[in-house]
Parts: structure tokens; sequence; C-alpha cells
């Protein structure tokens, strides 16, 4: 192999890599969205995973959440509160929320809005 065949492998041999290395990033930390590729924000786990102990049930359109760590801003700022437990699904820009207690829409629209979004509606199912 002649020295210019070795450069251009090298070349793109580091290309690759950046390529690899920028993909795995993505998938683990997210997009730009929010926080210019940030890693998520720690996942705030319920300590009371009995669905039966949660008798209230709401479903919440919220604006604003583009992204992973967008659902995992918001299930945090409800699964810090002791009571509740919330699942947030992007693509449907809904939270599923289960409560032991009943909860207002004011109450919720101030959760929300705390984690830095909007809801547009609540619906207890």
């Amino acid at each position: 192999m002649n020295p210019g065949s070795i450069i251009v492998y090298v070349v793109l041999a580091l290309i690759i890599a950046f390529a690899v290395w920028g993909t795995v990033k993505r998938i683990r930390h997210g997009s730009s969205c929010c926080g210019e590729r940030e890693a998520a924000p720690k996942k705030i786990k319920v300590s009371d995973t009995d669905k039966s102990h949660y008798p209230y049930t709401y479903e919440l359109i919220v604006d604003g959440m583009h992204c992973s760590n967008c659902a995992r801003r918001i299930e945090n700022a409800f699964n810090a509160i002791d009571g509740m437990w919330a699942r947030a699904d992007i693509g449907m820009k809904q939270v599923g929320l289960m409560s032991k207690k009943e909860l207002n829409e004011e109450y919720c629209r101030q959760i929300v809005s705390e984690a830095g979004y909007t809801l547009l509606s609540v619906k207890q199912l």
C-alpha cells in the first residue's frame, strides 16, 4: 500500500468513529431539543407501584413535550410528589397520571407549568 491510501483509510476510519459516537450519544441522551444534548434528567421512580392503590386516573394533554428529556421532566414533576404516578407519551403529547387522591385541573396545571410546559386539558378516566 502506498502512503496516500493509508492516509485515506485513516481519515475514513476517523469519520466513521465520529459518526458512531454521535449516534450513540443521541440515543443515550436525546436530541438537542432540550438542553443542547444534555444527559436526560435522572428518572424519579415511585415507591408504590401497585396500580390498585391509585383510584384516580387522568389523561393530561401537554404542549411543548418534544423528546424523551421533555417526557422525563414531566414524569419527574409528578412522580416526585407522594401519591402520584405519571407516564408520558411523546407521540400522543399526553401524560397518563394515576393518583391516590382526587386532583383538580389547576393543581395539575401548576405542576406542568413549573416543569416548563403547558397543560392543554385534563380528563378524568
